[in-house]
């Protein structure tokens, strides 16, 4: 016998969180993770009443379940604004696939989707760079030329926001790479709310408090069609390690992603005012004469 659900005392329950001890019904599970972000978008004041906002769609049940989240919450506000951008990288059977889904998905929501490739933005694609000899991970370079890309995307559309599907797992995880790494720089701009920096558009996270297994079940129980095949590149990745330490500790205390999580938040310096100069290559915001973006693309 199912056991009811601790929300709504009604329907049987179909999930449990073992870091709160609750058991939710499928109804009362979308509830609560509306309501988890609108808090997270009200804590870090994320958007504006009127806020354009560009969703970094990639096709996977992060950034699908982000977009569904946020068109049912800025449905609310008819001053705001939803556009998918969309980053092609060039990985050969894997994101054809994954732009297809997104499309899909924003057919059905209505919002439209715009696409930008690696090959118009660095003249190559991500496949070509995997067999170029270089002194980083493909993952590293992807990073760099993936976050600038979507960067211009948001540009294109003039959106004033550039939301990412980033669930409480990468948070956790980058504050514990950066820690491993002695990165004292990325540790003092981990900010989920973003900030504004020259012409760059302030990037904020509204699934930064949502763990990842509950952004798939999100995706399950919603029935939307995502990405499940993983990047080719990914194990490549020291953050696979980090990924997998992370997920052991949380099996055996729950809660101690969100730990790690709050730790990141504690520890970060106060935001800073960056003076931005003009890569001397492309012309974007950097703070040095070339940007990383440049600096790898053309290595």
């Amino acid at each position: 016998m199912s056991t009811p659900c601790t929300r709504c005392n009604n329907k049987p329950s179909t999930y449990y969180r073992d870091y709160s001890g609750e058991r939710l019904c499928p109804d009362c599970f979308n509830e609560t993770m509306i309501e988890r972000v609108k808090r997270t978008i009200n804590k870090f004041d994320m958007f504006e009443w009127n806020s354009r906002i560009a969703v970094g769609v990639s096709g996977g049940k992060d950034s699908l379940a982000l977009l569904h989240l946020l068109h049912t919450i800025e449905s609310s506000r008819p001053n705001a604004e939803l556009i998918a951008v969309c980053i092609d990288e060039g990985v050969s059977g894997y994101r054809d696939e994954a732009l297809r889904l997104a499309e899909k998905n924003c057919r059905n929501l209505g919002i439209e989707m715009h696409t930008i490739s690696f090959r118009d933005l660095f003249d190559e694609t991500m496949d070509e760079i995997a067999v170029k000899p270089r002194e980083l991970g493909t993952c590293s370079y992807c990073g760099v030329l993936r976050r600038r890309a979507l960067n211009e995307a948001a540009k294109q559309v003039e959106a004033d926001r550039l939301a990412t599907g980033h669930n409480l797992d990468d948070m956790a995880q980058s504050v514990l790479l950066n820690i491993l790494r002695g990165d004292t720089n990325r540790i003092d701009a981990f900010n989920p709310g973003g900030q504004s920096l020259g012409e760059y558009i302030r990037r904020v996270k509204p699934l930064c408090e949502v763990p990842e297994r509950e952004t798939t079940y999100y995706a399950f129980i919603n029935q939307l069609e995502f990405q499940s095949l993983p990047c080719p590149y990914a194990d490549e990745a020291m953050r696979s390690d980090a990924r997998l330490f992370l997920n052991q500790m949380e099996y055996k205390r729950p809660g101690t992603k969100y730990i790690v999580y709050q730790t990141g938040l504690k520890i970060r310096g106060e935001p800073e005012t960056k003076v931005l100069n003009r890569c001397k290559i492309c012309g974007a915001p950097t703070p040095g004469e070339i940007c990383r973006a440049c600096q790898l693309s053309r290595s």
